[in-house]
């Protein structure tokens, strides 16, 4: 289990991390999410010893975290740092054998993960040479080879195609069920709400929401209604305590306060438009983040 406790780091007056807390289960995967210059990038390096807190603590199986346990991490860095004109299977080969792994075993991992990804008859390419997709592939190999009980992944899915990203994504679940605790960051709200039992979410260095999701949602206080529809669009301006959070022909979904009369809500739409359907709905990630970071 990964922990942040209480990591607080500043660069001069600007306050990156206000002591943050939160935990990375293993065999889970945790979506790390927040505004730009939340604070993600800085949580992540702090993992991986290229950022030193100014206090607190960030714990690997309730330990302090040094070289050795670093040797069993991987990590995926915002900016990619991979050799643009080396060749892929011998850039691979090498990073696994610096993890300190021996040399004919770190080969057959990388063979198996080129062939698992598609990459085998790219092998001998050098990177440089490759699509932005396949060396986001082969980025995640580097992160892969030495077979990391950690992964940290600094937007993975950037600037990837959906094909690009549903393999991804495939992989990641596959990594996390096999027992490896799997965080990354993203802004990608819909992927991260499809793939992860966990969210961590951010805002001006604060943790502000973190757990499993479908608790997280759960503990939004307004409520959220689907209305279908036919005919024109009813007046919601007409019932109180009501938010049009989207609205389109036949439909309109509403962020309704707890104490709203729905029933009175639906009477006042029945003036306007024949109703179809009406049901409640749990918040989506978009809309937990945006009462996350608001509050």
């Amino acid at each position: 289990m990964l922990e942040f406790d209480q990591a607080g780091k500043r660069f001069g007056e600007f306050v990156a991390l206000d002591a943050c807390s939160f935990t990375a289960r293993p065999g889970r995967l945790t979506g790390f999410l927040g505004p730009n210059g939340a604070g993600k990038t800085t949580a992540m390096r702090t993992v991986l010893g290229l950022v030193e807190l100014d206090s607190g603590a960030v714990r690997w199986q309730g330990a302090a975290i040094g070289p050795q346990q670093r040797a069993r991490f991987g990590y995926i860095p915002e900016e990619r740092r991979l050799y643009p004109r080396m060749h892929v299977r011998d850039q691979l080969v090498y990073l696994g054998r610096l993890s300190g792994h021996a040399g004919p075993a770190v080969s057959r991992t990388v063979d198996a993960w080129l062939e698992r990804l598609g990459l085998s008859t790219r092998a001998g390419d050098r990177l440089d040479t490759l699509s932005h997709g396949n060396q986001q592939r082969v980025q995640l190999i580097a992160a892969l080879v030495n077979e990391p009980e950690l992964l940290v992944l600094d937007e993975p899915f950037s600037g990837l195609d959906p094909l690009a990203m549903a393999a991804m994504s495939e992989m990641l679940a596959e990594v996390a069920a096999a027992g490896t605790t799997v965080l990354f960051s993203s802004h990608q709200l819909d992927l991260v709400e499809d793939i992860c039992e966990d969210v961590v979410i951010i805002n001006a260095g604060r943790i502000v929401r973190a757990g499993d999701l479908t608790e997280l949602r759960a503990e939004v206080p307004q409520r959220f209604v689907t209305v279908r529809y036919r005919g024109r669009a009813p007046d919601w301006s007409r019932s109180p305590c009501v938010d049009v959070v989207e609205q389109r022909d036949g439909e309109a979904r509403l962020c309704v306060d707890q104490g709203a009369d729905l029933s009175a809500m639906i009477a006042i739409a029945q003036r306007d438009t024949d109703l179809v359907a009406f049901a409640y709905e749990a918040p989506t990630l978009s809309e937990l983040f945006r009462e996350a970071v608001a509050t």
